[in-house]
Formats: structure tokens, sequence, C-alpha cells
């Protein structure tokens, strides 16, 4: 892979790191036991009389990435946190816990070592499997929780399906990906409307910049993963108010994976459909996702 005197990739980081300062929020680097160390985005200032809204961010690159749209609209009307899962961004751990189980125990440690009780949490695809967890694991400290174009119904033939669909042996190749192809692949199921004309130096920039650090933890993640597995015990009801986001048009976690989690949680269960969206309808369309979550976040 070239080395490049000049990387878009890493002056668009810079870029983002100046929107969540800008939006209110701090980098912050806690230790939150004698083996794990969490990175997180917090408010500079809490207050009070907001509600606290805990966003996961997906599988692939860190929580500035996934989302830079969300935290200056909503961080008028909460207070946010935006932490990387371990072995994403600056987190990390000593131990060997893999698990989305794993990643919501550390959240909630996070959370604890912040002084936060009690919080809303919002997950995108991987970080819906850690959001769902928190709020089996923590019903008392979860208030709501929005599960977005996260497949948490997921069984083995679902992981299959999404190998066909793009074309590929492993799951790891499409969500990590090493090369260009497997990178356009990865935005031809998640977008809408994907570029048709992106160059080879820039896809390898992003690869270099976000996919290859902890890259075979990250594998280790995803071999982890219990929702979808065989070995999954049954998924359990939560009692607390839900929000289904889904991209009308997602092609990791297709439609019917939403329609299947509603009739699964009933009526603590909404959803909303977008259209003209894919897997990150909060990046295809952050105007519209914005203002359904903080509708029902806060007057649902």
């Amino acid at each position: 892979m070239a080395n490049y005197l000049f990387s878009l990739v890493a002056y668009r980081n810079k870029s983002l790191q100046k929107g969540f300062l800008s939006a209110g929020l701090e980098p912050k680097v806690l230790d939150i036991d004698h083996e794990t160390t969490m990175h997180c985005w917090c408010p500079k200032k809490q207050e009070t009389h907001k509600p606290n809204l805990v966003l996961i961010h997906g599988f692939g690159t860190n929580a500035m990435w996934q989302w830079h749209p969300q935290v200056q609209p909503l961080g008028k009307s909460f207070n946010v946190y935006v932490p990387d899962l371990v072995f994403f961004g600056d987190s990390t751990t000593r131990g060997s816990g893999r698990s989305e189980v794993f990643q919501a125990e550390s959240i909630m440690k996070l959370m604890k070592n912040l002084g936060v009780t009690k919080f809303s949490v919002m997950g995108t695809s991987y970080g819906g499997f850690v959001a769902y967890n928190l709020g089996c694991m923590y019903p008392e400290a979860v208030e709501k929780l929005v599960i977005a174009s996260s497949g948490v119904c997921n069984n083995a033939k679902d992981n299959e399906e999404l190998l066909q669909r793009a074309r590929l042996q492993k799951v790891s190749e499409l969500l990590l990906p090493q090369s260009a192809d497997n990178l356009r692949i990865l935005m031809k199921l998640s977008l809408y409307k994907p570029p048709s004309l992106v160059p080879n130096f820039l896809l390898n920039d992003y690869i270099k910049n976000l996919y290859v650090k902890n890259r075979a933890e990250k594998e280790e993640l995803l071999k982890g993963l219990i929702l979808g597995s065989e070995l999954a015990p049954p998924l359990p009801v939560l009692e607390k108010d839900i929000l289904i986001a889904w991209g009308e048009h997602d092609q990791i976690f297709p439609l019917n994976k939403a329609f299947e989690l509603k009739k699964h949680l009933g009526d603590h269960a909404e959803l909303v459909v977008m259209k003209n969206a894919s897997h990150i309808p909060h990046i295809e369309n952050p105007q519209e996702f914005n203002k359904i979550v903080e509708n029902f976040l806060l007057h649902n």
C-alpha cells in the first residue's frame, strides 16, 4: 500500500475532532478497571436539566467518524456521551473479553466512572448489539433504547446470506476491508447511493487510517459475537420503550430483520423505516434521523 505525504483521511479526522470540540465535548481516557481503558467524548459541562444519552458506534471505524452528524444537534437537548468501544479508537484491554456482553459491561463501568447513573442508549449496527445487552443487563440504568440498523435478531443463516450478497468468504473481509475492492463492496452494501468514482489511493488511505489498527483484535470481536451465533440463547424481550430505526434499503441487515425485532418486542417498540437510506441512515439523512430520535426520547 503506497505511502502519501498528505492524507485526506487524517485531515478529515482533525476536522471531526474540531467539530466534536465545538459541540461542547471533550475527550477523556479512563481506566475503568485494571485491564481496560476507554476513550470517550464527554460534555465539557454536564447540564443537570438535560437527560443523558450514550451513542454506541458500529463496526469498522471509530465513534467520531460514525456519530459526527449527531453530536451538535442532539447536544442541544442531551448530555451526549460518545465512547469508543474496546479496540476502536483509543479504547483497549489486556483482558480476554471479546463479546458484545463484554463491551456492554465496559460501557457501564465507563458511565459509573463518569458518575452517570441514568441514561438512554442509541446503538447502530454492532453498537445496537451492545446497546441491547446494556438494556438487558442494566435495566435500572438504561431509560430508553434506540436500535438503529442492527440485526439483533440475526441467526447463522443471515450471516451466510450477507456473505453471498458480498461475494466474500468471511465477514471480516467485508467489515475489516484490506483492499480497495473490498471497501467498495462495503460501501455498496452500506449506502443507498454509493459514490461511483472513488480512486484507489483514497480508499487505501481510508483503510490505512481506519482499519489497520487493532485489526487482529477486531477479528476476535467478530468471532466472539454471541448474537447471531449458533449457540446464542433466546433473545430477551426488553420491558422498556425502544425505537427501531432502519434504512429501507439496508443490505447489511435487510429490512425484514427490523420487522422481526418489532414483532419480538411487541408494543414496547416503535419502528420507523427511513426511505432513500441504507445501513447508515444517521449519516445519509441525519436531519430526519435526529428529529425522529429526539422526538422519541423527549416526547414518547
